[in-house]
């Protein structure tokens, strides 16, 4: 039986309760890499394709991407765990996540990770502010997909990763 509660409250309940799916942002601008565990993120169109990506203000990789023109948006699978808490649990003011696991340059010199199970290179069309984050609107320029996702990460998977920065 669900109980009634005020408008804040009920939203705070209700979106604990949701399971959304876990990604990776990576950017780089000039030898600057970063990148982020991210779970504010939704496809907005269908034509044109398009795809939002909302990074915390107080997040390194949010300074990197502020000059960047474009992200690559990874899904990871959820048998990749240690490759959401490098992401989600350190920051990169003082870890090179990059030198901790397998990545390769990608379209425009993004760096795209091993591990996930697929990606995609969005150009960053639009930037503005939705409250303690800062939304990305991408347009998909390229990517990577498999036939078939299999289980993927997802929040229950990294609800208690500590944040390498608060949000």
């Amino acid at each position: 039986m669900s109980e009634q509660r005020s408008g804040g409250a009920a939203f705070e309940k209700l979106v604990s309760l949701l399971d959304y799916p876990m990604f990776v942002v990576t950017t780089v601008v000039g030898d600057r890499k970063a990148g982020c565990l991210v779970g504010f993120t939704s496809q907005t169109s269908i034509n044109p394709p398009r795809f939002l990506v909302g990074l915390s203000r107080k997040n390194h990789t949010f300074t990197v991407a502020q000059d960047a023109d474009y992200l690559a948006v990874h899904i990871l699978p959820r048998d990749q765990p240690a490759l959401a808490e490098l992401f989600g649990g350190t920051s990169g003011d003082s870890v090179d996540k990059f030198g901790e696991c397998d990545w390769h340059s990608g379209p425009h010199g993004l760096p795209i990770l091993d591990g996930a199970t697929g990606w995609f290179a969005g150009r960053v069309i639009r930037r503005f502010d939705v409250g303690d984050h800062v939304a990305h609107l991408l347009e998909p320029v390229d990517g990577s997909t498999p036939d078939t996702l299999g289980e993927l990460l997802s929040f229950s998977d990294v609800r208690d990763i500590e944040p390498g920065h608060d949000a």
